[in-house]
């Protein structure tokens, strides 16, 4: 069978002719205008599956490829990351916004991490978890960039996976504010994407190389 060309932004389906597209949608967060374009495309388009995914974002799922660069006008989104060597997703909880039980503002700080790390390429997919208190809903002791709130500020975590070989972060540090997170987020990608193998997802490579090496090397 002849291999099938895959349209940029595209994901090819089981039956090897059809394809799902994933919308970028930051932290989940959608508005009015959003979710009207994402209905008026599956009406318009008839796409016969609309999915929510794990990552906070909407699968749209069936389509054939003549269809795709309709579609992307149409919705005028760029798309989410789902094959790629990158940020795929941070996913974020109300945290204090709305949360009763949240004490930092995790939707502000996700929405700023994700901003900051965008289009930045990495030797494997990266996700992460932001959670605005210590219910960690976003699950992020299994992301590879774990955060969760307390009172006098952020708990940091590295090298977290929810695959077939489930792995929890270790904690890098506690109680720290917003830059000094971003700082240390930032220490731990650049050594990560300098050290680690193509494909290898952060839990593998602190596996690899030992967290007590790793903690070493952010801290120099």
């Amino acid at each position: 069978m002849a291999k099938v060309e895959v349209p940029a932004g595209a994901i090819l389906q089981r039956d090897k002719k059809t394809f799902a597209i994933v919308p970028r949608i930051p932290c989940g967060l959608m508005n009015l205008e959003m979710l009207q374009k994402i209905t008026m495309v599956v009406e318009k388009y008839k796409i016969p599956i609309v999915k929510i995914t794990s990552g906070q974002r909407i699968a749209l799922v069936g389509m054939e490829a003549d269809q795709l660069d309709p579609i992307w006008n149409d919705l005028g989104m760029d798309a989410g990351k789902a094959t790629e060597l990158c940020l795929h997703y941070v996913q974020a909880c109300p945290g204090n916004t709305v949360c009763t039980f949240g004490v930092q503002d995790s939707l502000a700080f996700g929405l700023q991490l994700e901003e900051h790390f965008s289009g930045v390429d990495f030797p494997a997919k990266v996700k992460f978890g932001v959670s605005g208190c210590p219910f960690s809903c976003t699950e992020n002791f299994v992301r590879d960039i774990g955060l969760f709130g307390k009172k006098n500020g952020w708990t940091v975590t590295f090298g977290g996976s929810s695959t077939r070989s489930p792995r929890v972060g270790d904690v890098l540090a506690e109680d720290i504010p917003n830059h000094e997170a971003l700082e240390l987020i930032e220490k731990c990608l650049k050594f990560y994407t300098g050290n680690a193998k193509k494909k290898e997802r952060t839990a593998k490579f602190i596996e690899r190389i030992g967290v007590e090496e790793f903690k070493k090397a952010i801290q120099g």
